[in-house]
């Protein structure tokens, strides 16, 4: 294990140093902050004109969806590989490649493409997190704060686990992972509404199949005091491990059913 953290290590490594000898490397973490911070605009213009909703306001909305940003952050800036993978490495037959290198496949894959500007995005979040919560008069206990890392780390595992989970299918279908967006962009989208006032059947997709309500909404609203049980703020983490299993499950599967490209 430690030696294949050294791997990726390093692999992030020279893909941080290439990406910095371009000059204007600044100007794309400043490109992201602008549309990270554009983001939540239309969340704020909605709740500054008609108010609140019920019980709903807009630093809870902005909680959740802080949350799920961060998360999703996370995931695309340390497995950014397998977000390219389908058309990088599988259409272009470099898969093939890295099959020959003798060290782990996941490794190489998820480390081989790093953008520093990547990581604004889980930044940006963490402040509208920390400025939510002291709006919302949370209390920073430290059970508190080890619900919101378990999200986090839960919200990470998931997102990781959609990426690996495209690469997985890529092996099958090149050109259909359009669907994919689904599980990422949609996800984003539906902690926007408020839980409560979501339809049955896509509170039942968003919690059984695309855990995102668990690895959100649970932990928002148990450190939050909305009511429902505390414990359940603890689920996010082993959901999020699961569908990353699940993920990882269907890459392997792929990666057996792989056919060399040929020379």
């Amino acid at each position: 294990m430690l030696k294949e953290f050294r791997v990726y290590r390093q692999f992030v490594r020279i893909n941080l140093l290439s990406g910095l000898e371009y000059k204007g490397w600044w100007l794309m973490i400043f490109q992201v902050l602008v549309a990270t911070v554009g983001d939540p605009l239309a969340v704020i213009l909605v709740f500054s004109r008609f108010g609140n909703i019920g019980a709903w306001s807009m630093e809870r909305i902005l909680l959740m969806y802080a949350m799920a940003f961060t998360a999703y952050g996370l995931g695309e800036t340390l497995f950014r590989g397998f977000s390219y993978f389908p058309y990088r490495m599988i259409r272009s037959g470099d898969f093939d490649r890295v099959l020959l290198r003798p060290k782990s496949l996941f490794v190489q894959v998820s480390a081989s493409f790093f953008h520093i500007h990547r990581a604004a995005r889980p930044f940006m979040g963490l402040c509208i997190i920390i400025w939510s919560l002291v709006r919302l008069d949370v209390q920073f206990t430290f059970v508190n704060v080890m619900v919101l890392i378990f999200a986090l780390a839960g919200g990470f595992l998931t997102y990781a686990g959609v990426f690996v989970l495209s690469s997985g299918v890529a092996f099958f279908t090149i050109n259909a992972l359009d669907w994919i967006h689904v599980l990422t962009s949609a996800s984003r989208e539906v902690v926007r509404v408020p839980t409560p006032y979501l339809p049955q059947a896509l509170r039942h997709i968003f919690i059984f199949v695309m855990p995102v309500l668990v690895i959100i909404y649970f932990p928002a609203a148990a450190i939050g005091d909305w009511g429902g049980a505390y414990w359940r703020g603890w689920l996010a983490l082993p959901a999020g491990a699961a569908f990353f299993a699940a993920g990882m499950l269907f890459w392997r599967i792929g990666v057996s059913h792989y056919k060399s490209t040929g020379s």
